[in-house]
């Protein structure tokens, strides 16, 4: 079908990877489908902070894109600027209150109108492994942080790197907050890194945390300090490293190079985690446009993005699970749909949690002084956990 006023809509976003490159030209293709025009504004980085610098800098200029790549509390910023445009037109017309679930769906509105439409669902708290290495090492998927520690020594003997990791600040996080997940439970999650409850952040339950993922140091390399995260991946992939504590992103990697789930690779919650999720949403903001033409091929991206077409293909070329649950995951591989299976088994039990390291937690500034506390204590020779426990009360308290 071709729009009946073709249009173009400009899109930032960081996913530039091999896997989530061709995730994202999925969606293009179905626009230029339709008769419209996209633009590609691709911002490099993992963690996106890159890119929402770039975006502020377009937007305090008067000149934001069609749509971005924003996501849990930054929403809400972006909507209290008045910025954001008005989906609930099209949300209307396809039933997105009776597709979403309402965890999903809280999020991607702004004073109950709709601003932006989600992507998919990630799960971070996810342990990723080569097979052949864990074989060679004699040992198997470590279930607890215990566990993790005693096969990192027969992977290490065995000559091999026990676990893979980027020495980057959002990296850094994604590993501590499984690791605060494994050592806490859910509830003391979100305690410390959603409440920011000075007692949680300061309490021996923190330093406990902080003191096991300083001892994870001792199952990575000395190289680790700027990789990106698809080159540890990669690692895992070529035989050189066993394991890696990564979201499920990571998967879109193994399967951009040809790999079967549970055959080629190994996928398990992070160890201590079984009766957790911690979720990372992306989604796709629509800021304010003034031409009909561009908001023509606006809502036709905010609709084509909710249809299984994209759902499906995207997702499973991205690693995550699609943002509406009703689809038939019987083409997803084995570890998607134990993600979809634990996404709404936590959601009733309470384990369901949003990720800190990946923006759904706490403002960005939060974030950021929560970054460097995790960041700098990890790479500190000096600093001991409770040290870094005081710091992370002082660093919530000052950005809040």
């Amino acid at each position: 079908m071709t729009s009946a006023q073709a249009g173009e809509v400009e899109v930032l976003h960081w996913w530039t990877s091999g896997g989530e490159a061709r995730a994202a030209n999925v969606l293009k293709e179905l626009m230029e489908a339709e008769g419209h025009e996209w633009q590609d504004f691709a911002v490099a980085g993992g963690g996106g902070e890159t890119a929402m610098t770039v975006l502020k800098s377009r937007a305090m200029s008067g000149n934001p894109p069609s749509a971005a790549q924003i996501k849990g509390p930054e929403i809400q910023e972006w909507g209290e600027l008045g910025l954001l445009g008005d989906l609930d037109a099209v949300a209307e017309a396809e039933g997105w209150n009776d597709l979403l679930p309402e965890t999903v769906a809280e999020i991607m509105r702004h004073n109950g109108q709709y601003v932006a439409v989600p992507v998919n669902v990630h799960r971070v708290n996810w342990l990723w492994a080569n097979p052949e290495v864990l074989d060679a090492a004699g040992v198997a998927m470590p279930t607890t942080l215990d566990e993790l520690f005693e096969v990192a020594g027969a992977i290490r003997e065995a000559g091999y790197i026990p676990l893979a990791h980027g020495g980057q600040a959002w990296q850094d996080a994604t590993v501590f907050e499984s690791v605060l997940l494994a050592t806490g439970g859910s509830e003391f999650y979100r305690q410390a890194l959603v409440d920011l409850d000075p007692e949680a952040l300061g309490s021996d339950s923190m330093v406990k945390a902080l003191e096991t993922f300083k001892r994870l140091r001792e199952l990575m390399d000395d190289d680790m300090p700027g990789r990106d995260w698809n080159i540890a991946t990669s690692m895992v992939i070529q035989g050189d490293a066993a394991m890696q504590l990564m979201g499920d992103w990571a998967k879109g990697e193994f399967t951009a190079a040809g790999l079967t789930a549970g055959d080629d690779y190994l996928c398990a919650t992070a160890p201590g985690t079984a009766g957790a999720f911690t979720f990372n949403i992306d989604s796709l903001a629509m800021f304010r446009v003034t031409g009909e033409a561009e908001r023509e091929a606006q809502q036709t991206l905010a609709r084509l993005v909710l249809e299984p077409t994209f759902q499906q293909a995207f997702n499973q070329a991205k690693g995550s699970i699609p943002a509406r649950p009703d689809l038939d995951m019987n083409d997803f591989d084995s570890c998607a749909r134990q993600s979809l299976d634990d996404f709404q088994r936590t959601a009733k039990s309470g384990g369901l949690v949003p990720s800190m390291a990946h923006g759904m937690a706490v403002r960005a500034d939060v974030q950021g002084a929560i970054f460097d506390v995790v960041t700098n204590y990890f790479n500190s020779r000096d600093m001991v956990a409770e040290e870094a426990a005081r710091r992370m009360v002082t660093a919530a308290q000052a950005a809040l």
